[in-house]
C-alpha cells in the first residue's frame, strides 16, 4: 500500500495537482503504528489507513483542509481521532502548486498586475486573442502568455482552478468579458474580478443576464469594478488594489485599516 501511495503522490505532483500525505509520527502504546500513512488530493480517493476508521475520518478531513490552504504541520488527536488530546501525532505534509492567476486582456494594467502577482507567489498566465498584444516581450515576467479567447482557455484549465486561484478580467470589451466571466463562474476559482467603470459594469451585468448567467452567483462571486478602493490611479497602484482585494477574499477578513481595528493581526 505504501508503494501505491507514493506512486500516486508522484503522479499528482507531476500533474501539478494538490496532494497531501498524513503520517503518524508518534503514538502511545496501543495506538496506530508510527509511519502509517493516508494520502488525499485533488480528484484522488483517500488512500491508506492509520489503523482506526474514526481516526482516518478525522485526519482525512483535516488533511483536506490543510491542503486547501497550502499548509504543512503537525496535528494531535486521541486514539480514535478525539479532539484536544495528544496521544497521537500526525504530520500532514501538503504539496500544493503555486496558486494561479489568469489575467484576461493584454492591456496597460496587465504588466503591473503580473509584477505584483509574481511577488505574491502566483503562477501567472496572460491571455488575449489579439496576437499583436499578447507577447512574451510585453509581459516577460508572466509564466505563460496565451493567444486565445479567454473562455477557450478556461475550458481547458478550469477544472484545475480552486479556492487559492484568481481570474482577473481586464479587457473592458463585452465580447471578451461575457464569455470569460460565464466560463469562470463554472469553475471553482476563489476570486473573480472584472475591470471597468460603474457604467461599464452595469452594462456588463445586463449582458450577463441576457446570456443566461446565474445572477445570484454573479452577485456573490463577481468583484466588479475590480479591486479595493485605495484611491490609486497608476497601473501599479491599481494592481496593488486588486491583489489586496484577492487577499481579503481569500482570508475572509474585512478590508479595513489595521489602525481602525482591534484583535490579532494574523
Amino acid at each position: 500500500m505504501e508503494t501505491s501511495i507514493f506512486s500516486r503522490w508522484h503522479r499528482a505532483v507531476d500533474e501539478h495537482r494538490p496532494v497531501a500525505i498524513a503520517t503518524v509520527i508518534a503514538a502511545e502504546p496501543g495506538g496506530p503504528a508510527v509511519g502509517a500513512k493516508i494520502l488525499v488530493g485533488d480528484e484522488i480517493d483517500p488512500m491508506g489507513s492509520l489503523g482506526d476508521a474514526d481516526l482516518d475520518r478525522v485526519v482525512i478531513r483535516d488533511a483536506i483542509g490543510e491542503l486547501a490552504g497550502g499548509r504543512t504541520g503537525v496535528r494531535h488527536y486521541g486514539p480514535h481521532g478525539e479532539a484536544r488530546e495528544e496521544s497521537v501525532s500526525v504530520f500532514i505534509e501538503s504539496f500544493a502548486p503555486p496558486p494561479q492567476m489568469l489575467i484576461f486582456g493584454a492591456v496597460d494594467f496587465t504588466g503591473a498586475l503580473v509584477r505584483v502577482a509574481k511577488v505574491l507567489g502566483y503562477r501567472v498566465t496572460v491571455c488575449d486573442a489579439r496576437e499583436v498584444f499578447a507577447t512574451t516581450r510585453r509581459f516577460p515576467q508572466a509564466d505563460e502568455v496565451v493567444v486565445d479567447w479567454p473562455h477557450r482557455l478556461l475550458e481547458r484549465v478550469g477544472d484545475r482552478l480552486g479556492p487559492r486561484d484568481a481570474v482577473c478580467v481586464l479587457t473592458h470589451d463585452h465580447k471578451f468579458d461575457i464569455p470569460a466571466i460565464m466560463a469562470a463562474l463554472a469553475t471553482g476559482v476563489g476570486y473573480l474580478g472584472a475591470m471597468g467603470s460603474r457604467r461599464t459594469n452595469a452594462e456588463r451585468l445586463d449582458r450577463l443576464a441576457e446570456a443566461g448567467a446565474d445572477m445570484a452567483a454573479v452577485q456573490q462571486r463577481l468583484n466588479a469594478p475590480i479591486g479595493l478602493d485605495l484611491g490609486g490611479r497608476t497601473p501599479e497602484e491599481t494592481a496593488i488594489a486588486i491583489c489586496a482585494e484577492i487577499i481579503a477574499a481569500r482570508t475572509g477578513r474585512p478590508a479595513a485599516s489595521l489602525s481602525s481595528t482591534e484583535g490579532p493581526i494574523h
